[in-house]
């Protein structure tokens, strides 16, 4: 008898990923492989790899670039949830299988009492499975942005530095289809873009390092497999806290949906989100390559060729060069960049546009002068 239908759904979701990771992986030399999605494998630091602030207990400790073996490492960020528990487990039995290494790594955040000792549990849950390194990282979290996305910031930059100091290929990220759904909510809520509607990629971050298998699984797949394993699970209570606007979408927004359109809300939202996700990569293709036309010899911006361009193509080549000029991406509103697009097309002698970063806009000669202010 196989597998319960929860666990080989995660299990075959996890072998996917890392048959791509095991392809990426192969020396460019042996021509019988091609790299997947257009993504490459991310170099080891040349440097001795040292544990960084805030790490408590690593198993075992991280060696220099030299010493590293050839097959790749694949590490899981695990909170201890379901969904990170479920894939933790389904990378500790696919990896060995398939000859890769794989560790884990969980974030303490500080942010409830008691944070420590279950991270130190998520540790020894790891270590159990089988997988190694095996590591808890404390994190300080910031205010910027505030409290979700602060979180967040400080616990991308904790894997990073794990991956860094692990020369880890790869870091696998328990993302559901539910959390996919709540993610282009988010994104129509604030107004945003269809780059924002377009919620969370497959693989992203630096060299393709950040993996999400289960986008294509619901969370109860996750949690079902965690209960037939007699995997330990633990419910943040933070997930469950009004004060937390995903956490009010999760347990009122959504369930009100269904209420209100029938089933298959979530399904129909995690579609909506590839949809918009080809049509911004299509769209960010487009100004990539229109954006050395509208620029004269000197490199600076030409109104009228901006104003013939279709204006999701123009506004994409304008929030670039806010960002190249200092304007933090993450501080960058459509609103802002609605502004900017006035001066183009409809100019009628306005002042300079200030945006995030002490940036300004100004329109002068014809020519669009973003830059520092």
């Amino acid at each position: 008898m196989g597998p319960h239908p929860a666990v080989a759904a995660i299990r075959l979701a996890v072998r996917r990923v890392l048959h791509d990771i095991i392809t990426e992986h192969t020396p460019a030399s042996d021509t019988r492989r091609a790299p997947a999605h257009g993504v490459t494998r991310p170099s080891p630091p040349d440097a001795e790899r040292v544990p960084a602030p805030g790490t408590r207990r690593t198993l075992p400790p991280a060696r220099p670039r030299h010493e590293q073996p050839s097959t790749p490492l694949v590490l899981v960020a695990c909170s201890g949830g379901a969904d990170s528990m479920a894939l933790a487990s389904a990378l500790a039995f696919e990896a060995p299988k398939l000859g890769i290494r794989a560790g884990g790594i969980t974030v303490d955040h500080g942010l409830q009492t008691g944070s420590d000792l279950r991270a130190e549990e998520v540790v020894l849950r790891l270590t159990e499975m089988g997988l190694a390194p095996a590591e808890c990282i404390a994190v300080t979290v910031g205010r910027d942005g505030g409290p979700e996305a602060a979180a967040r910031d400080a616990r991308y930059a904790a894997l990073d530095s794990a991956a860094e100091r692990h020369g880890a290929t790869a870091i696998l990220l328990g993302h559901t289809r539910d959390d996919q759904a709540e993610t282009v909510l988010l994104g129509l809520a604030r107004g945003s873009g269809i780059r924002s509607l377009s919620g969370m990629a497959a693989v992203s971050g630096a060299d393709g390092r950040y993996r999400r298998p289960f986008l294509h699984l619901d969370r109860q797949t996750a949690r079902k497999a965690c209960m037939v394993q007699s995997l330990p699970v633990w419910d943040d209570p933070h997930n469950t806290d009004p004060a937390y606007t995903r956490s009010r979408l999760r347990h009122e927004g959504l369930p009100a949906l269904e209420k209100a359109l029938g089933k298959g809300v979530v399904e129909a939202l995690a579609r909506t989100a590839q949809l918009s996700r080809d049509d911004a990569d299509a769209l960010d293709a487009w100004a990539s390559q229109a954006e050395a036309s509208v620029r004269d010899a000197a490199g600076l911006l030409e109104c009228a060729k901006l104003y013939a361009l279709p204006p999701a193509v123009r506004r994409r080549i304008l929030r670039r060069a806010a960002i190249e000029a200092g304007a933090p991406a993450g501080s960058l509103f459509a609103r802002h960049i609605e502004e900017v697009d006035r001066l183009i097309t409809g100019w009628r002698g306005q002042k300079a546009i200030n945006l995030p970063g002490k940036v300004v806009a100004q329109r002068q000669g014809g020519r669009l002068v973003i830059r520092q202010g």
